[in-house]
């Protein structure tokens, strides 16, 4: 028995004096509640195995939308700028994730959606990763990411490439999910036997629209979602109260007013209203499955304990509805661009208020989930309060480095997120936590201070206040009873979009 237990002793010692390996996948537009550990029906046995075997964050924010997200997320920033345009998010006064990871010693590559740059000089591939290959924009044909955006007037190709090249032609089977995944094996097995600590990037474009999945995926969930949305949404909240996820005495919040009650709209036509939900899943399925051959690839390797894997959405469920409402767009197949429409980002968002876009819990709240079998407990969960800006800081640390002052004759903007690795290691007392956090998207911004949050949605005239202990459902506005709390965190906001260029109308 002493025997194995100094076995395991030294085992655990060799993984702790060597760096980890550091795997980050995200889905785009995904809501807090689709994934299996969160309340969702979707069929999610990998995802699922990163909560069994790792962390699940309850309380972890993204900046709601998808630009704004990847600037946060490779930087340790905010977004400068007001948020607003893509070459102009990730800038030279700021280092990546890859670049500051390839300055600690690490192999770096990307697989998947950049959408912060699609000019020279700022691919992925300018930015501190080796190997990059997949969509430097926003969203794309599935199946052929060359046919031209509808959304787009006369149509626009989205640019998809391979490090400096510009990739035109593809595979009859070929498949984004597929293809992202298939890169990132072959990457990672590069990496591994290279001798250095490998980082891989993996931002998924699933479930963004269009619905595009394979047919033998929408097949699993026919009629799984025949209830529609206000049915399965009580479904969902009630088993996240038996999870522990929600809080049985927190108020639920009514319809977001984008969404109808299902027995009205589904009769623009049911089975095309199911189709949409069906597909959706299909393509959270597929990203699942491909999830799992990246699992067996770490295992294969020999590298899966110490290698730390996070998987998160970029913002909430997606109630945008480009095309409008139009049952001819059917989804799965690659020749129509279809999307979900709000009455499902509703469902996908439980139990929160709004999507995509808006600064209310149902478009900053992500779920977390990170995997270190030679670090993190498994099965553990945490409350702790966090925020993309977190990856940056943290990933270094693991790494065994300091945040630069300077790089490439540029001076850096200093760090704005803090290690999580305090809660990796079960050292909670030691996090060092966030004394406000903010956000702002088109007309929409909000700020959570301690237990605290004040939120504007688009065409507001005022500032909303929130208790989130007893209320991170948004249903009791005490901005009315607390003028004095209210006036002294917008203070603080507007000094905060002063720094970060957002542009307020009066």
């Amino acid at each position: 028995m002493r025997t194995l237990l100094a076995l395991l002793f030294l085992s655990t010692s060799a993984f702790a004096s060597q760096p980890p390996n550091i795997l980050l996948i995200m889905a785009d537009d995904m809501g807090w509640s689709d994934i299996g550990c969160y309340g969702g029906e979707v069929d999610t046995p990998n995802i699922d195995r990163l909560a069994a075997e790792g962390m699940q964050f309850t309380q972890f924010y993204n900046n709601a939308k998808c630009t704004t997200t990847r600037a946060s997320l490779l930087t340790g920033l905010y977004p400068r700028n007001g948020g607003q345009g893509q070459e102009q998010l990730v800038t030279k006064n700021m280092i990546t994730l890859g670049e500051g990871l390839r300055l600690a010693g690490y192999a770096t590559g990307m697989s998947g959606k950049w959408h912060n740059g699609s000019k020279p000089g700022t691919l992925p591939y300018d930015r501190g990763f080796e190997d990059a290959y997949g969509l430097w924009d926003g969203c794309c044909n599935f199946f052929n990411p060359n046919q031209p955006d509808p959304k787009f007037k006369g149509g626009k190709v989205r640019p998809f490439g391979h490090n400096d090249e510009r990739i035109t032609e593809f595979p009859d089977d070929f498949y984004t999910t597929d293809a992202f995944t298939d890169h990132a094996i072959e990457t990672i097995r590069r990496h591994a036997k290279s001798g250095r600590p490998f980082f891989h990037y993996l931002p998924y474009t699933a479930p963004h629209y269009p619905l595009h999945a394979k047919p033998e995926d929408i097949a699993k969930y026919k009629g799984r979602f025949a209830e529609g949305w206000d049915a399965l949404r009580e479904k969902r909240l009630n088993k996240q109260i038996e999870m522990g996820l929600v809080n049985p005495e927190w108020s639920i919040p009514v319809r977001d007013k984008e969404a109808k009650p299902w027995d009205e709209d589904k009769n623009i036509d049911p089975e095309w209203q199911n189709l949409r939900m069906e597909t959706y899943a299909a393509m959270i399925d597929c990203m699942d499955q491909n999830i799992g051959r990246l699992l067996d690839t770490l295992d294969e390797l020999g590298v899966a304990e110490n290698t730390l894997i996070l998987f998160l959405s970029d913002n909430g469920g997606c109630a945008e509805t480009p095309g409008g409402n139009d049952p001819e767009q059917v989804p799965g197949p690659a020749e129509f661009y279809s999307h979900v429409g709000p009455g499902w980002a509703y469902l996908q968002n439980t139990p929160w208020r709004r999507y995509k876009s808006h600064c209310h819990e149902g478009g900053i709240s992500t779920p977390l989930l990170a995997r270190w079998p030679a670090t993190i407990e498994p099965g553990s969960r945490t409350d702790a309060v966090g925020h993309i800006i977190d990856f940056l800081p943290t990933f270094l640390d693991v790494a065994g480095a300091e945040y630069p002052k300077h790089h490439a004759d540029h001076d850096l903007i200093p760090v704005e997120g803090h290690s999580l690795r305090p809660l990796f290691e079960n050292r909670p007392s030691e996090r060092l936590d966030h004394e406000a956090l903010y956000w702002n998207w088109s007309g929409t911004r909000a700020m959570r201070q301690g237990d605290w949050k004040i939120a504007w949605d688009k065409g507001a005239k005022a500032w909303e206040l929130y208790h989130i202990p007893t209320d991170r459902t948004e249903t009791q506005d005490l901005a009315q009873e607390q003028p004095d709390r209210v006036a002294a965190m917008a203070e603080k906001w507007n000094a905060w979009a002063k720094l970060t260029g957002v542009k307020v109308k009066k």
